[in-house]
């Protein structure tokens, strides 16, 4: 007999088919197979990881909306390192980010005039804060920055 975790892993997906982003409600979920939302957590933590070709987006409020991500491989693999740094560290350089960037467009993740509006939008000047806030909100930014082009197919 499959756990529960076999069945919502199975449930989602299907939901998800073909498409490379789906939303969920966390809480719908857990109502659905009468389970706590904890277990829905379980489950896309788990068994939806960046390994996996998967990332995950959690947006606070709304019963607990979730945009599950699939990844392709390649691109799986640079955006995952890129997210796994931005989470580790507290704050982003602006030549570490240009080193990024750099590594973003070589791999055809963004275009170049894309790579362009990066570097001019998250520069010092444009950030305009102290130092050290403009370094974490510049590793912020570029955090949900990776994100978002994980959703590209």
């Amino acid at each position: 007999m499959a756990s529960i975790s076999d069945v919502i892993e199975q449930f989602i997906l299907q939901a998800l088919a073909d498409d490379d982003l789906l939303q969920l409600s966390r809480n719908d979920l857990a109502t659905f197979f009468s389970c706590a939302p904890s277990q829905i957590n379980y489950v896309l933590s788990t068994r939806f990881t960046p390994e996996k070709g998967f990332m995950i987006e959690s947006k606070r409020g709304g019963g607990g909306c979730i945009n599950l991500i699939r990844l392709n491989d390649e691109k799986a693999n640079v955006l995952k390192s890129i997210y796994d740094y931005l989470c580790e560290e507290s704050v982003l350089e602006y030549t570490k980010l240009l080193h990024i960037l750099q590594r973003l467009e070589a791999d055809g993740i963004v275009s170049k005039a894309e790579c362009d509006i990066l570097k001019v939008a998250m520069s010092d000047k444009a950030l305009a804060n102290p130092v050290n806030i403009t370094k974490r909100l510049r590793a912020q930014m570029f955090k949900e920055i990776i994100l978002n082009l994980s959703k590209r197919s």
